[in-house]
């Protein structure tokens, strides 16, 4: 007895959890705050891989049988992904979904339409009335149930897919392909397998990750969802989503140290997705480069994006590791700017219940680097 005591022992913990919801997720930051969550109880399933891009990928095998054992999916919703859609209804028709971007209170804004980013550019575009002239260096402890509670007037089925289908009239085929094919000469292998039509520019940009209040409202979401489906663990998980709660405020906080001098300074950004970060924190970036990760710029954009650079200047231009820098380096010519690289999805970050602090921080020291 005193020989199988140990491993009865070892067992029990892993039995305690064997009813655990198989969680399957989209993207790496989703993943991450659902495993902060499950820590301890079970371990979610990656869909979209870290170096692959979440607007066209093309799942393998394992992947899609993740998709189907999942008795929850948790993603940001089919406007980042909407591949996803059909193998949603196909292998995951059984399984619970969680749309992030659907869940009551959550900060969301619209694309930017305009080459440069201004401030008047943001008026009438926020969702939900979110004025983010409150998230300039504020603790997201204020950011608590009562404060969502404010927002429960806002019905998100205003926007649902009715609401995309009014932007039917601007579909990409009036983007055709003989424009497309205008620019031919910039290299799509870095974004392989990717439709243009599949990734619609207006309406909501998805990119709503990179606000911390997002991230605090989804941690309790996917607490509260997981909680609903077991019981049995509803005490981890809400442990584990305080414990989360507590990590990304305190990443807030030094993100917030790293660019207190970064508020006027002047940069460029490859493609328009870093609103949900640049303004909690006050950052003002020139433009953009791409109004999307997948629409090449037309020169009449380039051509008026080198004339604001010109006038205004520009430290830096942040390029993403998915993406060749040519096309910075035709826009950034003759001017004494830098570029450095930055990462949304955070593809470098090791996954862990470190990895959305390591992420925010990740993305304040490259734009702490690129306005130096």
């Amino acid at each position: 007895m005193k020989h199988i005591a140990p491993l009865i022992l070892t067992l029990a913990p892993l039995a305690a959890h064997a009813d655990a919801p198989h969680v399957a997720t989209d993207i790496l930051p989703v993943h991450a705050l659902t495993a902060r969550v499950m820590d301890g109880v079970g371990t979610p399933d990656l869909i979209v891989p870290a170096n692959a891009s979440p607007h066209g990928h093309a799942m393998r095998p394992s992947e899609a049988q993740a998709l189907d054992e999942a008795d929850l999916v948790i993603w940001i919703g089919e406007s980042l992904t909407p591949w996803l859609e059909g193998p949603l209804e196909a292998l995951g028709s059984d399984a619970q979904k969680l749309e992030l971007l659907e869940v009551e209170g959550a900060v969301l804004h619209d694309f930017r339409e305009t080459v440069t980013f201004e401030a008047g550019d943001h008026e009438g575009h926020d969702h939900d009335d979110h004025g983010h002239e409150d998230h300039a260096g504020h603790d997201h402890d204020d950011h608590d149930h009562a404060k969502e509670e404010e927002h429960a007037g806002h019905d998100h089925d205003d926007h649902d897919h009715a609401k995309e289908e009014e932007h039917a009239g601007h579909d990409h085929d009036d983007h055709d392909h003989a424009k497309e094919e205008e620019h031919a000469g910039h290299d799509h292998d870095d974004h392989a397998g990717h439709d243009h039509h599949d990734h619609d520019h207006s309406g909501v940009d998805p990119h709503a990750w990179l606000d911390p209040a997002n991230a605090l409202l989804w941690t309790d979401t996917i607490a509260a969802t997981l909680s609903e489906m077991d019981p049995d663990n509803a005490a981890a998980y809400a442990a584990n989503a305080e414990a989360a709660r507590a990590e990304i405020t305190a990443a807030q906080a030094e993100v917030t140290e790293t660019l207190s001098g970064a508020q006027s300074a002047r940069y460029v950004v490859f493609h328009d997705a870093y609103q949900y970060f640049e303004m909690p924190f006050g950052l003002t970036p020139l433009g953009a480069i791409r109004q999307g990760d997948a629409i090449d710029p037309s020169p009449a954009r380039i051509v008026e994006l080198r004339e604001e650079i010109a006038e205004r200047g520009v430290s830096c231009a942040m390029s993403e590791p998915q993406f060749n820098t040519s096309m910075i380096n035709t826009v950034l010519e003759g001017t004494d700017a830098k570029t450095v690289q930055i990462d949304p999805l955070g593809s470098t970050i090791e996954q862990g219940p470190d990895f959305y602090p390591n992420l925010l921080k990740a993305m304040a020291s490259s734009l702490s680097e690129c306005v130096d």
